[in-house]
């Protein structure tokens, strides 16, 4: 990127344009729109990370489900829908063949075990033992993503815990055949279901 002198602004052709030169209206136009990206540059992070949680959070579940019950919801690959216990909100994902983990991992890893060898046993035992199998392999000799995933949802109130946990939030890498999160509500169960809308162009102002 070009950078620009003090006292001139770059046009649209590359060429540097002294501000004197500029029209007053050109500038302010100019202003708006950089204000407007500016201010949705965190819109679009948020709705990256809210995407990224939906995908993490599900493929959590389906873990923990398959593993505590011996069955899948929906199947090996393709959408999800997950509801409400009402009947009235629902969350469809595409699922596809895997989460995989970044070295934040290992990162959040060497935290953990550093705790575990400073806590004490007794009360700490039986979160010791869910932790320590929460990264053991499975029978594939892979990590265990539901197991990881669910680290998140334990309450320790100490600061080395809680990084850990944003660790392994950040080594989340998504490996998806499609692509896409769906929210659906209704007002009740005989109602039709809306989609939440997320699409600037749909939203109500």
């Amino acid at each position: 990127m070009t950078t620009v002198p003090d006292g001139f602004m770059q046009d649209s052709r590359g060429r540097l344009v002294p501000e004197a030169n500029v029209r007053p209206s050109d500038k302010l136009q100019d202003e708006l729109v950089r204000r407007l990206h500016a201010e949705g540059d965190p819109v679009r992070k948020f709705m990256i990370d809210f995407k990224r949680l939906c995908f993490t959070e599900v493929h959590a579940f389906l873990e923990l489900v398959a593993e505590q019950y011996g069955t899948r919801i929906g199947g090996e690959k393709g959408n999800v829908t997950l509801s409400s216990y009402d009947g009235t909100l629902r969350v469809t994902v595409a699922v596809g063949n895997c989460i995989s983990f970044g070295p934040e991992l290992q990162a959040a890893k060497t935290i953990i075990d550093d705790l575990l060898k400073e806590w004490t046993e007794g009360a700490n035992t039986n979160l010791k033992t869910f932790v320590l199998d929460a990264f053991d392999v499975g029978q594939a000799g892979k990590l265990q993503p539901g197991k990881i995933l669910a680290l998140r949802r334990h309450e320790v109130n100490d600061e080395r815990w809680r990084q850990a946990m944003n660790a392994i939030s950040d080594s989340v890498r998504l490996d998806v055949t499609k692509d896409y999160v769906r929210l659906h509500r209704r007002g009740n169960v005989e109602g039709r279901w809306e989609l939440v809308p997320f699409d600037m162009a749909k939203l109500e102002v």
